[in-house]
């Protein structure tokens, strides 16, 4: 059964670069073997994301790039900004407002503190439910 995780900001950390949260995901993701692409809101942020992943740990290297390249295959974790089309894989970490297309049996949904984001995290937990997915909220 597909699983939708939400995982909400709280901690100051994360709540000064809620970024920060995606790497630890995309870390997570890399340490366990599961390729994951990053729905990126746009291409500042993916780019964002890209400078982050090198320096955000010094203890870790996690292989990522830009999605779109003839090497996409082979990278662990794919930055995809809107527009590119990338084929699916297992594991999602999603970071745009719309409930992600495709096959996939894991999302992963980061939420900002903000109440507007609260509020679009709302609809596509309830979406991903009417789906069947099991849907888990964790406070970060």
């Amino acid at each position: 059964m597909p699983r939708a995780d939400f995982y909400l900001i709280d901690k100051p950390r994360f709540r000064e670069q809620p970024l920060l949260l995606v790497c630890e995901l995309a870390k997570r993701a890399y340490a366990a073997q599961q390729p994951a692409l990053v729905l990126c809101r746009d291409f500042e942020q993916a780019e964002v994301l890209d400078e982050l992943l090198w320096d955000f740990d010094e203890d870790a290297f996690i292989p990522h790039q830009l999605a779109g390249d003839d090497d996409d295959a082979q990278t662990a974790v794919l930055l995809v900004p809107p527009g590119i089309e990338t084929p699916d894989r297992p594991l999602l970490i999603n970071l745009r407002e719309q409930r992600p297309e495709g096959r996939y049996e894991r999302v992963l949904e980061v939420v900002a503190a903000d109440p507007a984001e609260r509020e679009g995290s709302r609809r596509r937990w309830r979406e991903y439910a009417g789906l069947g997915f099991t849907v888990n909220k964790f406070d970060m």
